[in-house]
């Protein structure tokens, strides 16, 4: 079974942690990667940069250049996560921008990742119609589950035919706009949360854009199955570091 299914099967209040691949350094892929998985997060998202990153924030967006700058690419990240189920036992999901991964190849990409051990993908620019027009069956075939996003705006018909058509979870986006912020107030989101828990889907849903705390998670955890933390993440290893005592500390502090 893959392994992001186990885990939705067996829990609730999950936490997953977006970082950056090559970032801060080129190589420290691998050491945070390690260090949430021992810290205790429930599942990881690596992002993979890309030079116009439409849905990210100023921070991320800023991981995503200096990655770059470092010298990351989609063919050095699979080199750099090629060995990680000799240590790593939690779900992988990789989240990025389709067109670099159109210029490695979608069947090339694919394959790599069920090669590697990826459980997921999240392409937040992959139009959800061409997705399972062209690429479901080959992702199916792979065990590799596409994670759909939706927001506030996203209306009922359209998020129970995403439902259908899905497996793995769904990504609740807390509001429109970019990672790392949060434009609504907390009534209109929890209308929007509220609204799609009434709808009964099949999958699980897990929220993110713009958790920082404990308090965040918490909230996300009342009205989906989890949360997903990202931003705050990325600022808490550029002011602490990627040490495995301060991955360590940031997991303990948003869990409480």
């Amino acid at each position: 079974m893959n392994r992001l299914d186990a885990l939705l099967q067996q829990k609730d209040n999950l936490l997953s942690i977006y970082f950056t691949a090559g970032y801060p350094s080129l190589n420290d892929t691998m050491k945070i990667l390690e260090g949430l998985n021992n810290a205790g997060a429930d599942f990881v998202e690596i992002g993979m940069p890309f030079s116009d990153p439409l849905a990210d924030g100023p921070v991320i967006q800023r991981a995503s250049l200096d990655a770059l700058n470092n010298g990351i690419s989609i063919k050095k990240m699979f080199e750099q996560i090629r060995d990680m189920r000799r240590s790593i036992t939690i779900p992988v999901v990789l989240m990025g921008y389709i067109n670099p991964i159109m210029h490695f190849g979608m069947e090339n990409f694919v394959s790599k990742c069920q090669a590697v051990g990826v459980d997921g993908l999240i392409l937040p620019d992959l139009p959800w119609d061409e997705y399972v027009e062209k690429y479901k069956a080959m992702m199916d075939n792979a065990s590799i589950r596409f994670i759909p996003l939706i927001a506030p705006q996203t209306p009922d018909d359209r998020v129970r035919h995403i439902d259908e058509k899905c497996d793995g979870f769904i990504y609740m986006v807390a509001s429109a706009g970019i990672t790392g912020k949060i434009n609504t107030s907390e009534d209109y989101r929890t209308k929007y949360f509220n609204r799609i828990r009434n709808l009964k889907l099949r999958n699980k849903t897990l929220i993110g854009f713009g958790i920082t705390d404990n308090a965040g998670y918490k909230h996300a955890c009342q009205h989906a199955s989890g949360a997903i933390v990202g931003t705050a993440f990325i600022k808490h290893i550029q002011e602490k570091g990627a040490s495995a005592e301060s991955i360590n500390s940031f997991i303990s502090r948003l869990k409480g």
